[in-house]
């Protein structure tokens, strides 16, 4: 039964704790309440509108292709598919792509493409993956199991089978856990965003690589949150350099607001996928295909991603200023790129109901963790706006310690 009177009187699932505040508009990094009060978003719906709010281009993209044709299903070509895909290819380590709406799709995509890929090739007894600790890998009953996270798992009945879930940095249990004949795959965020903003050490991802390579299995990368320039690369792992995977997932950020997600993969991995082994009804629709395009048009032309790493190191520099002067609300600064986790000494969700009352949006996250994910547009000034946001609210939780 509903357990409050705000549930009781919405037709809504009771599934989320939803802040008292919505929003009739929004431009930029900026949100307008209903009420009128403007609040600087370094949600950005979950790393969702990386380009901020009504940006003109995606707008433009989206009323053109509405004026023509919304749906016709995957029956039929849709030449946005074969030119979003044709970018993420020439940008990326890919040579196929699948699109579909969300991560948690993505996700689905890429493990089956990694189970399909050892069946074709004779070892149909490949089946399992193994995850990290930590790891959130989307809502539907797979990747719950690929996640391994209690929280998530309890009460949807067992767990689904041929996921198994490794202590984060445990190099020995990974290589045991990867000499067994049925590893199909390794998936692993390169920074586990729900999981505490934990990054994966750059030489890990290689280490990953040559593992795989060494026991012929697959490497996933779940970049649905830290793809599409959120770490300022294209994608996470090109950090690393030589670190490329087999098959990726990304979602968020490449639609800017609009559901998209896609499943990258190579040839080699990516062929197993014949006709009637997968299939959406909207992934890669043509309103989609026309945001998407959009969004890449910004995020690949030239200095874009230097200005996020650019903005970032502003970001950082000052949020470690805050680490100092506030050690009793601020433990440490993580992330990379605009993928920014404040480990806070107070419960982050006491730190995001205080920032969200200096009229700053943020995001929670696991390991008493706040994330910062604002639009990859942000300007240098309105981080210096965000960052004075961000000190008034430490100032108040400081000044409620002192005085309890």
């Amino acid at each position: 039964m509903p357990s409050s009177p705000a549930e009781t009187s919405s037709s809504i699932y009771p599934t989320y704790n939803r802040a008292p505040i919505s929003f009739e508009s929004g431009e930029g990094v900026w949100l307008k309440a209903n009420d009128g009060k403007r609040y600087l978003d370094c949600a950005g719906g979950i790393a969702v509108n990386a380009l901020g709010h009504a940006h003109p281009h995606l707008v433009d993209a989206l009323k053109s292709q509405a004026e023509k044709l919304w749906h016709v299903s995957n029956l039929f070509e849709i030449p946005g598919q074969k030119r979003l895909a044709d970018r993420l290819c020439q940008a990326t380590f890919a040579d196929r792509v699948f699109f579909t709406n969300s991560g948690a799709e993505a996700l689905e995509c890429a493990i089956k493409t990694a189970r399909r890929f050892h069946h074709v090739n004779g070892a149909p007894e490949r089946v399992n993956i193994l995850t990290f600790e930590g790891a959130f890998h989307g809502r539907t009953l797979a990747t719950i199991a690929a996640g391994g996270q209690a929280k998530y798992l309890e009460g949807f009945g067992p767990k689904a089978p041929g996921f198994m879930s490794l202590p984060f940095g445990d190099h020995d249990a990974l290589r045991m856990a990867a000499a067994e004949p049925d590893v199909a795959a390794i998936l692993v965020e390169p920074v586990q965003g729900e999981g505490g903003v934990r990054k994966l050490p750059l030489p890990c991802l290689t280490g990953l690589r040559e593992l795989c390579d060494e026991r012929g299995i697959l490497l996933i990368y779940d970049e649905v949150q830290t793809g599409i320039g959120r770490t300022g690369r294209f994608f996470a792992h090109q950090n690393a350099g030589g670190a490329e995977p087999d098959i990726l997932a990304t979602a968020k950020g490449i639609g800017g607001g609009f559901p998209l997600g896609a499943c990258l993969a190579t040839e080699a991995a990516g062929s197993a996928m014949t006709p009637g082994t997968h299939g959406t009804t909207y992934g890669g629709n043509p309103l989609a295909m026309a945001v998407g395009n959009a969004v890449l048009d910004i995020v690949l032309d030239e200095g874009f991603l230097e200005g996020v790493r650019d903005k970032a190191i502003l970001f950082k520099q000052s949020l470690e200023s805050l680490k100092d002067r506030f050690p009793d609300v601020l433990e440490e600064v993580r992330g990379t790129g605009l993928l920014i986790g404040l480990k806070t000494v107070c419960p982050n969700t006491e730190a995001v109901a205080a920032l969200r009352t200096e009229g700053l949006l943020t995001v929670p996250a696991g390991d008493n963790v706040v994330r910062l994910l604002p639009p990859l547009t942000i300007t240098s000034e309105e981080i210096r706006e965000a960052v004075q946001r961000l000190e008034n609210a430490f100032a108040a939780l400081s000044e409620n310690k002192k005085s309890a």
